[in-house]
């Protein structure tokens, strides 16, 4: 935030502050005339931030000050909503149907408070003012009235249907997946309206299903004409004055580790013992910004998209393929251009000493989990033969890995051994196979290099005091694990909260539980006390890891931070950052952080989303069929039910009649009236599948019995 910007906030929260019109702050802040328009503007675009509020005597304030908060709307299907306030440290403010005034779903809004906190109720608001619009489009499916039309949205955030006139139906049919624009913003007692302007087609044709998801989160399809001109445009030749100027390491056994349908390598490992007895490892990492410019049209789009997004059927990739597949994807034999870290690491993992520079590498071979996994864990007789000249190399790496985990795990970093999934489909897109993703020693040397390459480099731009994109995790909520303390204590495990909690501390409990029945259900309450990790221009640490330093420095091909820094490391191993490009990058960290990470969370949501779609179409031909699953949440209206292959269900409070069950919130069990017994979180239970819903993507169970 701009210096001026924070003196008008800090004047607006001195204690003697009293409401002024923008002429007489004008004055306070000594603005000549030539400046005044300008400082005007700045006033205009504080309010629309949100940072500050213009009454209605054209007044400004800090909204703390006024009774009101700033932040994002949470809507309901039932038409109620919770505000979601910009600043930390706020709880959530509950906002009646009623005291909507209009809003929608992730609009950005002001709420007055309009009754205090009262023990054991929720702090309540109305909005006063939408500031910012989610929802100019909308995804939904249209249904065709004699005069009208509507479309019910896929989002069930937003509760209500958008109207359209005869007029805007434009050829949709019911049925039809369809865009709508909308063209008047609901009020009190009236729905939003709208006009189609695009049809996706008929909700049960193939694919459309993962195209409605595309257009909910306004995920980009294509890119755009000038971006595919300029990546054609990119000479596929390394100029001789480019491999000159790099260290050359072409001579080195180099590989890549990936899944088998990765098609953008952007990191590539070497490894070696010296006489010393410590290890060399060295981390290669795609040079994308070799390519993609500053302020080119590639750089442009690529800071818009902020990360690749992984659907099940598809990718959509944060640069073209030319680059993400190509010229930037370390592939096997060829000549790329990297970014190298240089590693010299001890016996107890240790990194003595480090180096980072600009290089050129051939890899030996594009390795895959499957073949490293085959060599290392099942001594793969046929493998090992193949790749005979690298066995060592895997050996050695095995070794490192080892030696580094069990570091991180004495110094008390959390490791969670949650089970993703593997959704396999046919041709037609439906799902024909949905499996757990196993995490073996292949994918945990690549993890455990590419956290100490990453600590490595943030340490390193941390004390050459450069401005810089970390990665950061912060302490969890105190009132959050003083609950999960409250929890486990039932379950016979002891934990003291405090402010200054370690990670180590609560490392030791996960210790404890492991192999244990309970272990799930302490993993599952442990993750979702915890905060989401984030892009930072502060170097606050990361708790989860419990890092000092934190960066991502490994996956310039679909992560915008990384080529971020990559672009900062470059100028600054060249010598080349200077006062103007010190001030330059101190306000590009900030918006570049912020971009990556609402853009990594929006990702988030749509992979989730497709990931839930295609395993409600599994379960859907499913039903009748008969699991053994662990209950992995209560909640007063039922119990969540998770299967083998990671496929979770709801077994519904009026599908348990054998009892009339009682919630304990405390203890997250269901208790039997009558016949006292229990169902808590991880226990063990049988359910029949009885129904799937498509469209609100949810699968009921109903219990069976032993």
């Amino acid at each position: 935030m701009s210096k001026i910007k924070e003196n008008i906030i800090s004047f607006m929260r001195e204690e003697a502050y009293k409401p002024m019109t923008a002429e007489e702050l004008s004055e306070v802040f000594e603005i000549n005339y030539k400046e005044l328009k300008t400082f005007y503007k700045l006033l205009d675009d504080m309010e629309e931030e949100g940072y500050i509020v213009k009454t209605r005597k054209n007044r400004y304030g800090v909204p703390e000050r006024m009774n009101l908060v700033v932040g994002k709307l949470q809507g309901n299907q039932k038409g109620f909503g919770f505000l979601i306030p910009d600043e930390e440290g706020i709880e959530d403010i509950y906002i009646a149907a009623e005291n909507m005034n209009g809003a929608m779903n992730n609009d950005r809004v002001i709420a007055r408070i309009i009754k205090e906190n009262i023990p054991n109720k929720r702090v309540e608001g109305e909005i006063i003012r939408i500031l910012k619009r989610a929802n100019t489009q909308i995804v939904g499916t249209f249904e065709k009235s004699q005069n009208f039309g509507f479309v019910v949205p896929d989002d069930k955030r937003i509760y209500q249907d958008i109207f359209i006139p005869k007029a805007d139906i434009n050829g949709a049919k019911t049925g039809h997946k369809v865009v709508v624009e909308v063209t008047k913003w609901p009020e009190k007692r009236r729905n939003p309206e709208g006009k189609i302007i695009e049809i996706l087609g008929s909700k049960d044709k193939p694919g459309v299903d993962i195209l409605s998801i595309i257009k909910k989160y306004g995920l980009p399809e294509n890119f755009p004409e000038e971006v595919e001109e300029y990546a054609k445009a990119i000479d596929e030749e390394i100029p001789e004055k480019e491999i000159k100027r790099r260290r050359d390491l072409r001579n080195l056994k180099i590989v890549t580790i990936d899944g088998e349908d990765a098609k953008d390598l952007d990191d590539a490992v070497s490894i070696e013992k010296l006489p010393n007895g410590r290890y060399r490892l060295g981390v290669h990492i795609a040079d994308v910004t070799y390519y993609v410019k500053e302020k080119s049209p590639l750089d442009k789009e690529a800071f818009e998209r902020a990360t690749s997004v992984y659907l099940v059927d598809r990718v959509i990739p944060m640069l073209p393929k030319k680059l993400s597949n190509g010229l930037c994807s370390l592939n096997p034999k060829v000549d790329r251009l990297t970014l190298s870290c240089m590693m010299t690491i001890d016996s107890t993992g240790k990194v003595i000493e480090h180096e980072i520079f600009e290089s050129i590498i051939k890899t030996s071979e594009r390795m895959t989990y499957t073949d490293v996994t085959k060599i290392l864990k099942y001594n793969d007789e046929e493998t090992i033969k193949r790749y005979e000249y690298l066995y060592e190399d895997f050996k050695l790496m095995e070794e490192l890995c080892n030696i580094l985990y069990n570091k991180r795990m004495q110094r008390g970093a959390l490791d969670f051994d949650f089970e993703e999934c593997k959704i396999i489909l046919d041709e037609n897109g439906r799902p024909i196979e949905i499996k757990p993703y196993e995490r073996e020693i292949a994918n945990r040397i690549i993890e455990e290099f590419m956290i100490v390459c990453n600590e490595t480099v943030a340490e390193y731009m941390y004390w050459a005091g450069m401005p810089f994109v970390y990665r950061i995790h912060e302490k969890p909520d105190e009132e959050k694990i003083r609950l999960f303390s409250e929890f486990i204590y039932n379950l016979g495990y002891y934990l003291r909260p405090t402010a200054e909690m370690h990670p180590k501390v609560l490392q030791e409990v996960l210790n404890a539980a492991k192999d244990k029945p309970e272990e799930v259900i302490i993993d599952t309450l442990l993750l979702r006390s915890l905060k989401q990790a984030k892009y930072s221009p502060e170097c606050s640490g990361h708790f989860g890891l419990a890092s000092k330093y934190y960066c991502h420095f490994t996956s310039p091909i679909r992560r915008y931070p990384d080529l971020a820094i990559h672009r900062i490391i470059k100028d600054y191993i060249n010598g080349k950052i200077d006062e103007k490009k010190m001030k330059k990058y101190t306000k590009f960290v900030e918006k570049a952080s912020k971009q990556s990470s609402d853009m990594e969370r929006v990702a988030q949501e749509a992979e989730r989303e497709t990931d839930d779609l295609k395993k409600v179409e599994y379960m859907s031909e499913r039903i009748g069929e008969i699991y053994d699953g662990i209950i992995s949440s209560v909640t007063s209206f039922g119990m969540f039910v998770e299967l083998p292959n990671t496929i979770e269900g709801l077994v519904h409070i009026s599908n348990m009649d054998d009892d009339y069950y009682i919630y304990d919130e405390k203890r997250y069990t269901l208790i039997g009236e009558k016949f006292k017994k229990i169902y808590r979180l991880g226990d063990k239970v049988k359910v029949k599948v009885i129904k799937t819903d498509i469209e609100n993507r949810t699968i009921d169970f109903t219990l069976v019995e032993e």
